[in-house]
């Protein structure tokens, strides 16, 4: 693997859980992370923070998750990027619908912060 993973972007919409993500990934991982509160925020910032992986929450108002990567997936730039959902909606076929649409991975709400970043990288790295 030729480089590290630094760069995530987090989009969604609970500012408690934004937090503890944001807190656990660059407390414990020592990531650096840009927090999006929703879809449109994140097509918008993708461009100039150029993230190594997207963490996303499926339901958000407005866009979704699943709306969002489709959105994000037009961008040149962002179309060999993996995403991440992070979702309580875990049943076998929604997991299946996530990955139909071009997600990389899974992450079950709630979730171990101590173990969060691991996950990340992990499927992140699954993904190259």
């Amino acid at each position: 693997m030729s480089e590290d993973l630094r760069k995530i972007m987090l989009v969604e919409d609970d500012e408690q859980i934004a937090f503890m993500t944001v807190m656990a990934l660059e407390e414990i991982g020592g990531f650096e992370v840009l927090h999006c509160d929703n879809g449109s925020a994140a097509i918008d910032a993708f461009d100039t923070f150029a993230p190594q992986v997207v963490l996303m929450d499926v339901m958000m108002p407005g866009m979704d998750g699943p709306d969002t990567l489709k959105a994000l997936r037009k961008n040149p730039k962002a179309k060999k990027i993996p995403v991440i959902f992070m979702t309580a909606k875990v049943q076998a076929h929604e997991r299946q619908g996530y990955f139909e649409i071009g997600a990389s991975g899974v992450i079950a709400k709630p979730f171990d912060p101590l173990v969060l970043s691991q996950k990340v990288k992990d499927l992140w790295q699954a993904a190259q």
